[in-house]
């Protein structure tokens, strides 16, 4: 943990000894608001920029005013530069000798794993800081304090039930940004009532927050993690993990047809010659997937999925790849355990990712128990045997 009081960004920050750090983590999480904290912390000039509408000229004139005496005398600074994973090779590059020789403390934010977005000269001379989405509760005391203080909604008179309040913290998946404009954009919408009160119900907040945000980007980090959730899931005989890793996938916009590669590869590696007619129902979804595309490619995908991780083949699957999908865009759904995320850099391990996983071809019979849905859907049932399986 580099983070919390005490810790060595705490430390740093508070001996105004910082040195570059690439901060990540989800939307909403806290990278900006951190940042913001250490602008205000340090003795240091301080300069925003965003990497989708920035450029190298204007990382050129930060560098020309920071090494400007009169404007800046401390011949240094804070540039902090946000969705760096945007700026190009030549955009990384031009910031990498002001890094170097120390002009320039760089605080980066992405969204994306910088071990796969940023330059990795950057990376080298940077703490990389990962940061945790927020969890259900923090949203819903963030929402309390908004509701309480003047500068949040205070003046306001609002009336809205803690069941309601924690309803609109669960859909924000922890995103305090989508939570706090959800709440924002109810009140000022809403007409207040004869007693004097503005009554936020349920129905306002669904009709004020956009749908549910999934946590998936099909080119990023999220990418990586869920194929290799998806895949240890099938390969540990988990069916019902199978089916959320692939809801994951396809409601974050995942090309089907990679989807359907995977479940061949898995049918031939992982179950192999115990069961040799997985290879065939996995390959005949392939070419099924290929014909008829989404969203009834859905439902193949299911089935050869669910056969592969059990063997067993069932119309269950339609309804369990439905149900999935409706609790991917619903209900909060936490995060993927860290054991069973892909790793396939060794600085990754560091940070926890696929620490702890247990192979199940180590083991007797192949299987072993472990964990594979996150905390909050454990005991979710997705693929429910019907009286066609033996």
């Amino acid at each position: 943990m580099f983070y919390g009081k005490d810790k060595i960004l705490y430390r740093t920050i508070k001996a105004d000894r910082l040195s570059s750090i690439i901060l990540f983590g989800p939307p909403g999480c806290g990278k900006t608001s951190l940042a913001k904290v250490i602008s205000e912390a340090t003795k240091y000039k301080f300069y925003k920029i965003n990497a989708v509408t920035a450029g190298v000229a204007d990382i050129k004139r930060v560098i020309e005013e920071t090494k400007n005496f009169m404007l800046n005398p401390s011949g240094k600074s804070i540039l902090f530069i946000d969705e760096i994973h945007r700026f190009n090779k030549l955009q990384q590059d031009a910031l990498l000798p002001y890094v170097e020789n120390g002009t320039i403390i760089l605080i980066g934010a992405t969204t994306e794993n910088p071990y796969f977005e940023v330059n990795k000269a950057l990376i080298s001379r940077s703490m990389v800081i990962k940061l945790e989405p927020l969890t259900e509760d923090n949203v819903y005391q963030i929402l309390k304090n908004a509701l309480e203080r003047k500068e949040g909604l205070g003046e306001y008179n609002i009336k809205i039930e803690d069941e309601t309040l924690r309803k609109l913290a669960a859909i924000s998946n922890g995103d305090v940004r989508t939570a706090l404009n959800g709440l924002e954009v109810a009140v000022l919408t809403t007409n207040m009532s004869e007693d004097g009160y503005i009554h936020i119900t349920d129905e306002i907040i669904k009709n004020s927050v956009q749908n549910r945000k999934a946590v998936f980007d099909k080119n990023g980090d999220t990418h990586y993690d869920n194929i290799s959730a998806f895949i240890k899931s099938m390969r540990g005989s988990d069916p019902d993990a199978a089916v959320f890793y692939l809801a994951r996938a396809l409601n974050g916009g995942e090309d089907p047809m990679f989807l359907a590669r995977r479940i061949v590869i898995c049918a031939s590696e992982d179950v192999g010659m115990a069961n040799p007619n997985a290879l065939v129902v996995a390959n005949a979804a392939m070419q099924a997937v290929h014909s008829v595309g989404m969203p009834e490619a859905r439902i193949l995908l299911s089935e050869a999925a669910i056969y592969v991780a059990t063997s067993k083949k069932s119309n269950a699957s339609y309804l369990a790849i439905d149900k999935a999908l409706n609790d991917v865009k619903t209900k909060y759904t936490g995060e993927i355990p860290m054991h069973i995320r892909n790793a396939p850099i060794e600085q990754m391990k560091s940070l926890g990712y696929h620490e702890g996983y247990l192979y199940p071809h180590d083991f007797p019979g192949h299987f072993v128990e472990q964990q594979y849905l996150p905390d909050e859907m454990l005991g979710t049932k997705y693929y429910i045997k019907d009286e066609n399986v033996e």
